[in-house]
């Protein structure tokens, strides 16, 4: 079987992103495709716009690959590369495979001896890094942290354990209807000399990223319900 290129193509990190967010070498490099594969259609199609794609959107096939999709069916969407087609892995929003699904497909390709090609843009965890004041040289990206109370607490304590020890700082995330119950736990869980870095719809117009100890977020809380947030603990 004969199969296409996959190319990683990264997305705005917010509705209203300037139209130059995304470079030039991205609409360049993805202006060929017709099969992606993304998470949801309706942002998938969203994006293909952006990107200045020519073909009809009649033309484009995509394929579904999210938190629904079952181990069992990753290998379908290889019919995506089938007859050297070149496809497009997608995600809603940022980087394709990074705290995203999709990296399943791209070790399948590697399995398979096709190429895999990754265009640059913006994720949202590296911008917070950056932004954030603490160390770029040792850090640690955890995900979501666990729902569960007593495991939620147990992970906070490594982390915070982390920073003392290895001077690592701590990178990690929340389902955005649950971020101030995050910032509650953290604040009660973790000393109050522990430096936080909340960063807040990254890209967008009402873009906030502050660093403050705990002590200090006790005093002014602020409100990150349905906000998309990235949390960074550090020295």
């Amino acid at each position: 079987m004969a199969y296409g290129k996959l190319y990683l193509i990264p997305n705005h990190l917010a509705d209203d992103s300037p139209t130059n967010f995304l470079s030039e070498m991205v609409i360049q490099q993805s202006h060929h495709i017709k099969h992606f594969v993304a998470e949801s259609e309706k942002e998938c199609r969203a994006l293909i716009k952006k990107l200045k794609i020519a073909i009809p959107q009649s033309e484009l096939k995509i394929w579904m690959l999210n938190e629904h999709t079952k181990a069992s069916e990753y290998i379908y969407l290889l019919d995506a590369l089938n007859d050297e087609t070149d496809c497009g892995l997608m995600s809603d929003a940022g980087l394709p495979c990074v705290a995203d699904p999709g990296y399943q497909l791209v070790a399948l390709c590697h399995q398979k001896n096709i190429q895999v090609i990754p265009l640059p843009g913006a994720s949202s965890i590296f911008m917070a890094l950056m932004a954030s004041g603490f160390s770029g040289q040792n850090f640690s990206f955890n995900g979501y942290l666990p729902i569960d109370k007593p495991a939620r607490a147990k992970k906070l304590k490594e982390m915070e354990l982390d920073i003392l020890k290895r001077n690592q700082t701590q990178i990690f995330m929340e389902t955005p209807y649950r971020n101030n119950q995050l910032l509650e736990d953290i604040l009660k869980i973790c000393g109050a000399e522990t430096k936080l870095c909340i960063a807040s719809n990254i890209a967008s117009a009402n873009e906030f990223i502050k660093t403050k100890t705990l002590r200090e977020w006790q005093k002014q809380k602020p409100d990150l319900h349905k906000q998309p947030t990235v949390f960074v603990i550090g020295n």
